[in-house]
């Protein structure tokens, strides 16, 4: 595996909505003889960030590299959590390499492996099979929402993301909430003349710890978060306003649920507003290789475009998104194999 290629990588600040320099990059790169490539930038005028000297990134793209006819496509994103961290090696006492910095997991690893098994099965003479890289994934699936617009689809596609080198038989869903909680602004010396919107926050937050979502049998408990909160008021004054965001991770037994739960909470103090989300999804699995199920999202759900979907690739989930992201070389080659045998079970099956 050509290493120097994934430093390469992970040395250019991919940040969700700054990924267009690597976007540039991958087309330059990764093409290689008897390789076609089709470029589908994104046309979302309000994607981009500037850097400090007030420049525009480039506009990133949805990649595809096509080895003939593609009736089976490895995809993974190519745009990572901030903030950046630079890459780095070494080898460890016990003599694996630990390559570290942001998107060695999550999910540059991935693409670096789906890269080298495809260049592998080209160079064993295979045909049929695509790179798809994706833009956008961890602010919404930006560029899988545009790519199944614009590209008809196909048989299989197997996603990569951080599952231990194993295949996913369910995921979660999610569920998004944007909450406005009103109140009436007094001297806090006086509360009973006012209303706290913090107060009214606490009582929805008890409330809703306190509803029994039912265990799922194949994915477990329904959790939540909440983000983005935000009560401006002087420490001596009553909330009149407070916003947050909460963020749900449903299962097949709690999808319907939480929707519900939320919609109760609506009343002349507390506005709901939903964004929607992905329902729980299971995927296909193959025989010889180990399962697991997941609770975090994917561009799994959002390409609609492919008739059967997996979802399978090296790195851990605890370490993603965290400041001790990295990943094992050793992962890296395993994954390369996986996908190569996959490639090979799913070809039989035509």
């Amino acid at each position: 595996m050509d290493i120097d290629l994934f430093l390469e990588m992970l040395r250019i600040d991919s940040s969700s909505s700054g990924e267009g320099r690597l976007s540039e990059f991958l087309i330059r790169r990764l093409p290689v003889s008897g390789c076609e490539v089709n470029v589908y930038m994104s046309d979302r005028p309000d994607y981009g960030r500037k850097d400090a000297d007030g420049n525009c990134s480039p506009v990133p793209s949805d990649i595809l590299l096509s080895w003939g006819e593609p009736d089976i496509v490895f995809c993974t994103h190519y745009d990572t959590v901030p903030p950046y961290i630079p890459p780095s090696v070494e080898k460890r006492d016990d003599g694996k390499v630990v390559i570290r910095g942001r998107g060695t997991c999550d999910a540059k690893g991935q693409l670096f492996s789906m890269y080298s098994a495809c260049l592998e099965l080209a160079g064993n003479g295979e045909t049929g099979f695509g790179l798809l890289l994706l833009y956008g994934e961890e602010v919404g699936s930006l560029g899988a929402r545009d790519f199944r617009e614009k590209y008809p689809g196909g048989k299989y596609v197997i996603v990569g993301e951080p599952t231990d080198n194993r295949m996913v038989s369910a995921s979660k869903g999610t569920k998004s909430f944007a909450v406005t909680v009103r109140g009436r602004s007094f001297h806090s010396g006086y509360p009973v003349y006012g209303a706290s919107a913090v107060e009214r926050f606490v009582d929805m937050m008890n409330a809703l710890r306190a509803v029994e979502f039912p265990m799922d049998p194949q994915l477990g408990e329904t959790t939540w978060n909440v983000g983005r909160l935000v009560s401006d008021n002087p420490q001596n004054i009553l909330s009149d306003l407070l916003t947050f965001r909460i963020y749900f991770r449903t299962t097949f037994a709690s999808d319907r649920m939480v929707c519900e739960v939320m919609d109760n909470f609506r009343d002349e103090y507390i506005e709901v507003e939903a964004f929607g989300g992905d329902t729980p999804a299971e995927y296909l699995t193959l025989d010889g290789f180990g399962t697991k199920t997941v609770a975090f999202g994917s561009d799994a759900p959002q390409l609609t475009n492919f008739r059967h979907k997996a979802l399978c690739g090296p790195g851990s989930i605890l370490v993603a998104h965290t400041d001790a992201e990295y990943i094992l070389l050793e992962d890296l080659e395993q994954a390369k194999e996986n996908y190569i045998r996959m490639f090979d079970v799913l070809k039989r099956s035509f």
